[in-house]
């Protein structure tokens, strides 16, 4: 009888062990289970915010790029105009400097300037009749010069002349700075052209 208990307590010692161990197997086969879950969880995740920040990697890389490249595209705009602005204003100071020091060319430059206003009847006078007074001017010029003339804009560009008799002849009078502005208008494109479309 002592032997039947030894074999009944061996036997659930024994079964005891085993199913302590199968339980045992099961709770680490279940923590391996959800261990390789979290694991392949956080890689997934890991992958997702390195794939974001490459994302917007690429995207501030793209966008830097761009604002440099309009902000370089403004610089050199502004510096050619300011390129053309200092030698337009160079160049007409030094030559209306010149020119207006030299009688026999303003006299041949005022004849010329006035032939063709008569000869197009493309004045341009700063009044609330300005028809009328372009047709005065073609029709009546001497009457007109005689009375002094004003000349406030030409094509469009705001101007300050004036045209009065002197000697028996005509003098036109104006500013160094209405001259000055008068001919930028017409130098400048040129000016930009020959400078940066060669």
């Amino acid at each position: 009888m002592e032997n039947k208990i030894q074999e009944l307590t061996d036997k659930l010692v024994k079964e005891g062990i085993e199913k302590g161990k199968n339980e045992g197997d099961k709770i680490i086969s279940e923590a391996n289970d959800k261990a390789a879950s979290i694991i392949d969880d956080a890689k997934k995740e890991a992958e997702a915010i390195i794939s974001e920040a490459q994302k917007k990697a690429a995207e501030l890389d793209k966008n830097t790029k761009s604002e440099l490249k309009m902000f370089t595209k403004q610089a050199l705009d502004a510096l050619k105009s300011e390129i053309a602005n200092v030698m337009s204003e160079n160049i007409i100071k030094d030559c209306v400097g010149k020119t207006v020091a030299d009688p026999a060319f303003m006299n041949t430059f005022i004849l010329k300037v006035a032939e063709k206003w008569a000869e197009n009847e493309d004045i341009v006078i700063s009044a609330k009749d300005a028809e009328s007074l372009k047709a005065l001017f073609a029709s009546k010029a001497k009457n007109l010069l005689d009375k002094n003339v004003k000349i406030k804009q030409v094509n469009g560009q705001k101007a300050d002349f004036e045209i009065e008799p002197a000697d028996g002849s005509y003098k036109v009078k104006f500013g160094e700075e209405e001259f000055e502005n008068y001919f930028k208008s017409f130098l400048r494109p040129q000016l930009i052209d020959m400078l940066f479309k060669g």
